[in-house]
């Protein structure tokens, strides 16, 4: 009875895979295909390479300085840089004295208490603090930007896939929707295309145009190359330490390769007149 019993339960089952299998097969079959999404119009990161690139990479202090330039005479009115103190600026070739002067003429004021009363207050940065945060929260960042937040790009080079390379991309890849774009995927109110952002549309209209900016070294300004140092000064902000951790790891390298060099040469110096 129990053999009848499992026996019929089984042929349920098989029964029900059978019907699942037919049905989806035949609704796979008469689907009609769907229009265009928009990863058929999202564009990969561009094909570009920064000196800070593979195990020899090292920063260009001087293209770091315009990309630092670029960040504070744009970028830095929507966003913040949160894990960087102003005191790193010497790293870029910056004197001291420069990077007081920084701190001290940054147009965001730095939040503080009042010693004498203990009411909240602001005052002009220091060397040792880091860059201030351009909204006190989330909710006023998206208050004063039509709902969308700008993000904190101190790791913004890590923190997104194609990591500069997108970037640099995005910076440089505002362009009128194409002709046969879909109507639910075109552009709403407050919105700019860019076939290098995900959904096609962002809220940040385009930061860069030609001759925004003088450069103190006199290199030309054109959207391209303000996108491209702007880029590289992100990528430092993210690892300030680069150059000493491939300098660390070459080292260690050369180290393995003459312990292991002179382990071998023992083995068989101890070894030479044992029969194995």
């Amino acid at each position: 009875m129990v053999r009848v019993i499992g026996f019929l339960v089984g042929l349920g089952f098989v029964g029900v895979l059978a019907y699942s299998l037919i049905i989806g097969a035949i609704a796979f079959a008469t689907e009609e295909e769907g229009g265009p999404t928009a990863y058929d119009y999202h564009h990969h990161a561009r094909d570009v390479s920064f000196p800070s690139d593979g195990p020899l990479g090292h920063f260009d202090r001087q293209q770091l300085q315009r990309g630092f330039q670029v960040f504070r005479e744009v970028c830095a009115a929507c966003h913040s840089l949160e894990y960087v103190s102003f005191r790193n600026l010497t790293d870029l070739g910056f004197t001291e004295a420069e990077v007081d002067a920084i701190a001290d003429q940054w147009p965001i004021q730095v939040p503080t208490v009042d010693e004498n009363t203990g009411e909240d207050t602001t005052r002009s940065a220091v060397a040792a603090d880091h860059f201030p945060l351009v909204y006190a929260n989330e909710v006023a960042g998206r208050a004063a930007n039509n709902n969308a937040y700008p993000p904190d790009l101190s790791l913004i080079t890590k923190a997104r896939e194609e990591g500069a390379a997108y970037l640099y991309s995005l910076l440089v890849g505002y362009e009128d929707p194409p002709a046969d774009l879909p109507d639910e995927l075109q552009p709403g109110v407050g919105l700019y295309y860019n076939p290098y952002f995900p959904n096609l549309n962002l809220a940040m209209p385009p930061p860069l145009f030609a001759d925004q900016l003088t450069y103190a070294d006199g290199t030309e300004a054109t959207v391209e190359q303000m996108a491209y140092d702007v880029t590289a000064f992100l990528i430092w902000t993210a690892e300030p330490k680069m150059e000493e951790r491939k300098a660390t790891g070459w080292a260690v390298l050369i180290f393995l390769i003459f312990l292991t060099t002179l382990a071998f040469l023992a083995y068989k110096n101890i070894w030479r007149d044992q029969k194995h």
